[in-house]
């Protein structure tokens, strides 16, 4: 029998759904409120209802009947460091998303919304691989601070469906393979998969491996220790120079990899050669990874919405090419990513994780 499912996938500033018969995409939406929306309300959780309201609006304008859903699957938020793979949303789960166990995200309202939606018609609600993903060796946790351990944060949602994805296609278990996986948006993350588990990764969110289109990435540590006490800026105004404003923000005065290909094309030398400096940075952490795998990569796979620029692929392929094999799946479907989550444990494929 075929399954139907409520995907729900928050964002800052919009809500994205997609309804699926088994992995087919029924139709999909992205619900945007406006800053002032928003701003009623004092936190996150407070959108609840908000959002609520407009997905089930929604779902009466297509005049789809709600009660022939199977299961709801949510966006993962940021719950306490946890093991990959599809979560029913227990009562821990949805209190941990509620409190914002390491930060308030949006996404925290993945999983609640899911949990509610799927209480009132008597269905399972699910996440899938949120961004807390930790399966870190122990010795990938260092960083020559003790107070300061290196973390997994990263596209874990991409990163695990496209390497299972590759798993599939080439007829094999993701959890027999060496895989060295790149995601490339926003932000950058470029993880060691070793028998099912991503042991170690540039932490994508705030200070691993390289510079992204907003984000600084690694940067020489006395230095950032002298600007924070220079005088001339305040901690959040440090953070958002790192978190938001760096990387070709900061160089490029530009977020989009389509801008800065148009500026090389139009003879931007600046810009190429920040180009040229952001594959290679990517290329050293592929050789990182490498190393952490020693030297035994089944393949190296790279997603992302950057891997549709051919320039970067083929620079990546001319520095890092000779390390394994590359298979490129460009941007990142995260709907259906959700869904085949919940689907492998509907299936029988997979057990869902206890939070």
């Amino acid at each position: 029998m075929a399954v139907k499912s409520l995907i729900i996938n928050p964002g800052s500033t919009s809500t994205k759904i997609g309804v699926f018969e088994d992995e087919t995409l029924l139709f999909e939406e992205t619900l945007r409120h406006s800053t002032e929306e928003i701003a009623q309300y004092a936190s996150i959780v407070d959108q609840k209802d908000f959002r609520k309201n407009i997905i089930i609006n929604l779902l009466k304008e297509k005049n789809f009947d709600i009660n022939s859903l199977n299961m709801v699957v949510g966006r993962g938020g940021m719950l306490k460091p946890i093991p990959g793979g599809t979560y029913e949303v227990s009562d821990e789960l949805l209190d941990d998303l509620k409190i914002g166990k390491q930060g308030q995200h949006a996404s925290n309202l993945g999983g609640i919304l899911a949990r509610e939606i799927a209480d009132s018609i008597g269905v399972p609600s699910y996440i899938v691989d949120p961004v807390v993903v930790d399966e870190l060796d122990p010795v990938s946790r260092y960083s020559g601070v003790p107070e300061l351990p290196r973390t997994s944060v990263f596209h874990a949602l991409n990163q695990k469906a496209v390497a299972k994805r590759y798993a599939k296609e080439n007829g094999k278990d993701y959890n027999s393979l060496n895989l060295i996986v790149v995601h490339m948006g926003g932000g950058v993350s470029v993880g060691a998969h070793k028998a099912g588990k991503v042991i170690d990764v540039f932490n994508a969110l705030d200070g691993d491996g390289a510079f992204s289109p907003e984000r600084a990435g690694a940067v020489p540590s006395g230095a950032l220790i002298k600007m924070c006490f220079s005088g001339k800026y305040t901690e959040k105004e440090v953070y958002k120079k790192f978190v938001g404003n760096g990387g070709f923000n900061a160089y490029c005065g530009t977020n989009d990899m389509r801008d800065v290909a148009k500026m090389v094309e139009n003879g931007d030398a600046k810009a190429a050669e920040v180009r040229e400096a952001f594959i290679t940075q990517v290329a050293k952490d592929i050789g990182s990874m490498a190393c952490v795998l020693c030297g035994k990569i089944d393949q190296i796979i790279v997603t992302g919405g950057i891997a549709y620029d051919k320039s970067v692929i083929s620079g990546l392929k001319e520095k890092a090419g000779w390390i394994a094999p590359m298979t490129i799946y460009p941007g990142e479907d995260e709907l259906l990513a959700l869904v085949q989550g919940g689907l492998r444990v509907l299936n029988g494929e997979e057990k869902a994780m206890v939070y």
